[in-house]
């Protein structure tokens, strides 16, 4: 059933239903020859269009003469789609769970192609157009990303939201938070070079998938380029697998969790900014700004709440950035390098402390500036500032203290991993009792 090539190998193999392939099977390269172009297309009932799509990319195998496979990793379809790949000359293989990234990430595992084009099998990408992505990884490119905005969208072949709102913004988004030259973040036609993708140990099993590919390729350094490719409307009569505002929040999500720098850092320095200088402007009394316009205490409260919001998300991002350095989740820098010598717990705590003992004295001296009236109403606002600044000092304390202790309870199996002892740390501390 498949296109005996001259040195033995197949073009394209017949239905594989000896193998499940898992989302967690650890990725790895095929034990068999390796040809140099798989064309991969997840599938979940795509009886309508994937012998079309298998039809197009087999001619491009047959017309580029590349030695090479169509793989479609099925995800359970009940639509008959399995035997429409086997009779088309593709090699099926079964991918047990569900979801795009879970599909790809066992068709990935299963490609026996030194390049992997991957898109859907929707016919809305022209599998018989493939040049461009040959030749770039031919040339050494890791990642080849089509972009659909360059080469262009047919009519009704991409919503408007999606079109004008989702894709511009998340591809942004990740232009901005992760430094890619990318123009289309969420095409999904593109080939990698398998060896280095699989090194990645990708994990996502949802939409999202797309996004940790490039994410994770920009990460590890990878070589990412991007070349124009068309989109027309699908084949389909059914609606697609795709749901705008779940598979948009997912994508938003994994793009803020890489990045504590744009989800925590950015925004905490920026209210405490704002904070300490209103704060600064307001802790010796009001600010007249216009005639009938003056900031008081109120704003002098609302400026410390934005302070102590701003400290904790500054604490959030430097103990996420400093969990990610230790355990590889992102690379290593020159940012996180000072991160990881400066903070620790004993640190976190004895900062804590300082803080906590300023602002008792604070709160002290409001109390004895109160008792010296005779504990009387308060017609001046500068005692209730001392009281706010004194307090909000010891609630940033608590914060402090507090995380301290949460990056030493992140740090235990870090520690257990690098000494090569699971229950190491365990057995130590019931040694010590003893």
């Amino acid at each position: 059933m498949g296109l005996e090539c001259p040195d033995g190998s197949r073009r394209m193999g017949v239905l594989d239903g000896t193998t499940t392939m898992n989302a967690l099977t650890a990725i790895r390269a095929a034990a068999t020859k390796q040809l140099e172009l798989t064309i991969l297309m997840p599938c979940l009932n795509e009886a309508e269009t994937l012998a079309v799509c298998i039809g197009k990319a087999t001619a491009f195998l047959d017309k580029a003469g590349i030695l090479g496979e169509v793989l479609i990793a099925d995800n359970g379809s009940t639509d008959g789609s399995q035997e429409i790949a086997a009779q088309g000359g593709a090699r099926v293989v079964p991918v047990a769970q569900k979801g795009y990234g879970a599909a790809l990430l066992g068709g990935i595992a299963a490609a026996r192609g030194r390049f992997i084009i991957m898109g859907d099998a929707d016919d809305s990408y022209d599998f018989a157009a493939l040049e461009a992505f040959v030749a770039r990884l031919r040339d050494g490119a890791d990642l080849v990303m089509g972009n659909r905005f360059q080469g262009g969208i047919e009519s009704g072949a991409m919503p408007p939201l999606h079109r004008y709102l989702g894709n511009p913004v998340l591809s942004f988004v990740g232009r901005l938070f992760f430094r890619i030259k990318t123009g289309d973040f969420h095409c999904g036609l593109r080939g990698f070079n398998a060896e280095s993708i699989r090194k990645l140990d990708l994990q996502t099993t949802g939409m999202e998938f797309a996004s940790e590919m490039v994410v994770r390729s920009a990460l590890a350094g990878l070589r990412i380029e991007e070349v124009p490719t068309t989109l027309k409307p699908d084949g389909r009569s059914r609606p697609p697998h795709l749901r705008t505002w779940r598979d948009g929040w997912r994508h938003l999500k994994f793009l803020l969790v890489y990045n504590p720098r744009w989800m925590f850092f950015i925004p905490g320095a920026a209210l405490c900014g704002l904070g300490m200088l209103f704060a600064a402007l307001l802790v010796f009394g009001p600010l007249r700004v216009i005639d009938n316009l003056s900031l008081d205490l109120n704003t002098f409260v609302a400026a410390c709440f934005m302070i102590i919001t701003g400290i904790q998300l500054i604490t959030f991002g430097a103990i996420s950035r400093y969990y990610a350095e230790i355990t590889g989740i992102l690379p290593r820098s020159r940012g996180s390098d000072w991160l990881t010598r400066t903070i620790s717990t004993d640190r976190l705590a004895a900062n804590a402390g300082i803080c906590f003992a300023g602002g008792v004295l604070f709160f002290g001296y409001a109390v004895l500036r109160w008792a010296h009236l005779g504990f009387g109403p308060l017609n001046d606002s500068e005692i209730p500032r001392i009281v706010v600044l004194g307090l909000s000092l010891i609630v940033i304390s608590f914060q402090a203290f507090f995380s301290a202790f949460l990056l030493g309870v992140l740090e235990i199996p870090v520690k257990r991993l690098k000494a090569g002892q699971p229950g190491g740390s365990g057995e130590a501390a019931a040694t010590a009792e003893k």
